[in-house]
């Protein structure tokens, strides 16, 4: 048996675990340290509880108690509420727990729990919950599986597997046990796969597989790890929950390409891990199939009445037979004493049998749900409701749960989170004011259903134009680039799209709207690099206006962004000298600047005239004198003042011909010529000091250089504009003063034009891209009124000074109070837009 401390012992001092820090434990070691915790625990077999998280010590007591003849009930990681229920409902004799940031073995004062010679441990059905139920599981059963497991995977000791699962989740303590069994090595991996240390942690690991369910699968994808495995991974497994056929097939052709295997294994608790397996050979021509048994196991198929299906792609339940079935379930502490109960596993999955021998799972007959890998019980849910004094009925699939709830929602969706371990976005709660019932008092589903449902929402896209639009009149054959859009714009329909589409599909802004709105989205979560600088450079203005972190540069990133903007969406204005729709989308900046100037106006009771004509910025005067706006206002000024300087050599025909026959990029090219000219010239001609970073000339080859990167199409275009920013960051940082904070400027600058010229979308999963691209919507209103927070709104509830609380509060607030200017800007714009549409057909009746 893997847990016989002679036989860990026999793999002497081969590595077995290896921590997140790097610390290495032998199988000596662990045999070791097991034998000396289990002398620290009862004489007599009893359960012992053992917090189950991807830590030594918590394997060593594991494996401890198990040597020393208990059986052991893994408790979830960091969760002390499930904890304390479970321990109420099964009565270990001891739990060993983490608590206050340090291991501690803990006796019980109630009478343990008497249990069953075979009993070797207890698992919980429904993951992390303690409302599900309890599967007892002998020694036997828990060896032949982990034997099984070893065999078909054909695990050495020399392999090694990244731990990225739960270990109190029958599925990671199936790698635990079965790479114990084989002698081989485990890493403990630190944290979520999407952690930013995560592929490096990985490569540095020394992997050779990797074990998890398909979130996990989509989240490498997410993250673009998918093609950039460590070379040492050639066994990926993935359980827990059906993968989609086509991401079977998918990482199937990856792994065969570079010599690994990719399984594919069907399991439930029940059967302590693996019930089923699909050698990797057939998975890439059977990419839906759940496999064939284990070795040691037998499936086959029975029919409602009872009887065995052996007609060809017969459909029945499955059923499991093998040595690795539980004993039985237990409700409760009464239960650990009754011996085995069962001779095979009715799955409560249907199933039919190909001409091969594989076996496909095509539904379940029970109520449950399996989302994140979990297996999430509907009645277990009811039955924690109702605990908690809540009439509820529930229902769902495998992506979404519903609960019907008798009273108010509130707060209902937290505690099914809470109760089941997956997130609140997986549930819909539903208020009723009473539950549909049988006359035999049950509760009536198929009504509740048919209640329930809600027509899906209809992709309204031409409404998220009309409004970014407004006032002009938009149509289905329009598109964004025929309209005339800009970098608002853009930001404000990317978001859009991918809240109505499920993410913007490539070259969107060429697409008329009625394409669109049957598009597919884009594959996979990502975001446009250009739209996360965006974000992280306001994030970057508010932080440097607050604290003295050195985070500058974010104000001249946004130059950089307001160069590409005008060369990728007022090009062809340029062109055909149309100055009025050049001009057009300054209104949109120059509206809110000038209700901010009517604000201060107001207050100062005068008015800032250097700002009224956008001149604050030529050194005229000082913010103090009232006669100019703060600081903080250069940069609406330098963008009037730069977007002019873009305009006069078009507005004259023959130069204006001159530069469309030489194309957009030569066109930036002579712009970046004259803006590193003005940078060099201007600041000996006209001494204003330090106030000269305020002014055009001093940021117009950032411009110039934003210009470039959008009409760069070639790589060898790319690489020019990259050679010309190597050659001018590093002398405008010298010439800005060779200070620090010039050189971390102009360096961070530096790699962000990298990233521009050659990433034209950031993988992330999408939680995160959402928030980034309201941030990146927000960037103007949050640049505009971020400063009302500590210097006005902060003061008049009397904080004031610098600490990191107000620090803190003054940059959130920054931030939140733009997100919310701009989410007021979209609702006047609905609002507006509605009322409109709604006022042409009575007008078109009349």
């Amino acid at each position: 048996m893997f847990y016989d401390l002679d036989e860990l012992r026999a793999f002497a001092g081969n590595p077995c675990v290896i921590a997140a820090d790097g610390a290495e434990l032998t199988y000596a070691a662990l045999a070791d340290a097991a034998a000396e915790f289990g002398r620290l625990l009862p004489q007599d077999r009893r359960l012992i509880a053992v917090e189950a998280a991807s830590d030594p010590e918590a394997i060593i007591a594991y494996a401890g108690a198990l040597a020393a003849g208990h059986a052991v009930m893994p408790l979830p990681a960091a969760d002390p509420v499930t904890a304390a229920r479970l321990e109420e409902r099964f009565r270990p004799a001891a739990s060993f727990r983490r608590m206050g940031g340090s291991w501690r073995l803990l006796a019980h004062a109630h009478d343990p729990a008497e249990i069953h010679p075979d009993l070797t441990l207890l698992l919980q059905t429904s993951g992390s919950t303690g409302h599900g139920r309890g599967v007892r599981l002998s020694g036997t059963a828990v060896d032949e599986n982990a034997k099984a497991i070893a065999q078909y995977l054909e695990i050495r000791p020399d392999d090694r597997a990244a731990l990225i699962l739960p270990l109190h989740y029958s599925y990671g303590l199936s790698v635990l046990h079965s790479h114990l069994a084989a002698g081989a090595s485990l890493w403990l991996s630190p944290g979520s796969v999407l952690d930013p240390g995560f592929a490096t942690a990985l490569e540095a690991s020394g992997a050779t597989s990797l074990a998890g369910v398909p979130h996990h699968f989509r989240l490498l994808d997410s993250a673009g790890l998918s093609h950039t495995l460590p070379e040492r991974i050639t066994t990926l497994t993935v359980a827990g929950g059906a993968m989609e056929p086509e991401q079977v097939g998918a990482w199937s052709a990856r792994m065969q390409a570079r010599g690994g295997r990719f399984y594919v294994m069907y399991g439930q608790t029940e059967a302590t891990a693996r019930i089923s397996y699909l050698p990797p050979d057939l998975a890439l021509d059977n990419p839906g199939a759940a496999g064939r048994a284990v070795p040691g196991g037998r499936l086959l198929l029975r029919s409602a009445a009872g009887t065995e299906i052996t007609t060809p792609e017969g459909e029945g339940e499955l059923i499991y037979q093998g040595p690795n079935v539980m004993m039985g379930y237990a409700e409760s502490c009464s239960d650990l004493a009754r011996g085995a109960e069962l001779s095979e596993l009715a799955t409560g999955d249907l199933a039919r049998r190909d001409a091969n021998g594989l076996y496909h799972i095509t539904g379940r007959l029970s109520r449950m749900s399996k989302i994140a890998g979990l297996r999430i019980g509907h009645d277990a849910i009811e039955r924690a409701m109702a605990a908690q004094g809540h009439e509820a009925a529930v229902w769902g699939d495998d992506s979404r749960i519903s609960i019907a709830i008798c009273g108010p929602k509130d707060g209902i969706a937290a505690l099914a989170a809470k109760l089941t371990g997956i997130g609140q976005q997986h549930f819909t709660v539903l208020p009723r004011k009473s539950l549909p019932r049988r006359a035999n008092g049950k509760i009536d589903y198929p009504a509740l259903k048919a209640q329930s449902a809600q027509p899906k929402p209809a992709r309204n896209v031409l409404a998220a134009f009309q409004a970014a639009f407004a006032p002009q009149t938009v149509g289905r054959n329009d598109s964004f680039a025929a309209l005339g859009g800009d970098s608002l714009r853009h930001v404000e329909l990317s978001l859009a799209l991918d809240e109505a589409l499920g993410g913007a599909p490539a070259g969107w802004e060429d697409m008329p709207i009625s394409a669109l709105e049957q598009a597919a989205p884009a594959p996979g979560a990502s975001l446009p690099f250009d739209l996360a600088a965006r974000a992280v450079a306001i994030l970057a203005v508010v932080v440097a206006h607050q604290t003295f972190w050195p985070v500058f540069g974010g104000a001249a990133a946004m130059v950089i962004l307001m160069g590409m903007s005008i060369a990728g969406f007022r090009w062809d204005a340029l062109k055909s000298g149309d100055m009025r729709s050049f001009f057009k989308p300054v209104a949109a900046v120059l509206i809110p600047y000038y209700l901010i100037l009517a604000g201060y106006a107001a207050a100062w009771e005068q008015v800032p005239w250097a700002s009224v004509f956008l001149a604050g910025n030529f050194a005229l005067t000082i913010p103090e004198t009232h006669l100019m706006l703060p600081y903080l206002y250069w940069f609406i000024e330098a963008y009037l003042q730069m977007t002019l300087l873009v305009a006069l050599p078009f507005a004259v025909p023959p130069v204006r011909r001159w530069l469309v026959r030489q194309g957009a990029f030569r066109t930036g090219l002579c712009f970046l010529a004259l803006a590193v000219a003005l940078r060099l010239i201007v600041p000996e001609v006209w001494p204003i000091g330090g106030r000269a970073q305020f002014t055009a000339p001093w940021v117009f080859y950032l411009f110039a250089l934003g210009w470039c990167i959008t009409a760069a199409s070639t790589l060898r275009q790319r690489l020019l504009v990259l050679g010309a920013a190597c050659l001018i960051m590093p002398s405008a940082a010298y010439l800005g003063g060779n200070w620090y904070g010039g050189w971390i400027k102009y360096m961070w600058l530096l790699a962000l034009i990298a990233g521009l010229l050659f990433v034209t979308r950031l993988p992330m999963p999408r939680f995160a891209a959402r928030p980034l691209m309201r941030l990146a919507q927000a960037a103007f209103p949050v640049y505009l009124l971020h400063r009302f927070v500590p210097e006005l709104l902060m003061p008049m509830i009397g904080l004031e000074g610098r600490s990191p609380l107000t620090d803190a509060l003054a940059i959130f607030g920054g931030l939140a109070l733009g997100l919310a200017a701009a989410a007021v800007q979209r609702q006047l714009v609905l609002a507006w837009t509605s009322a409109r549409s709604r006022r042409q057909p009575a007008a078109a009746q009349a």
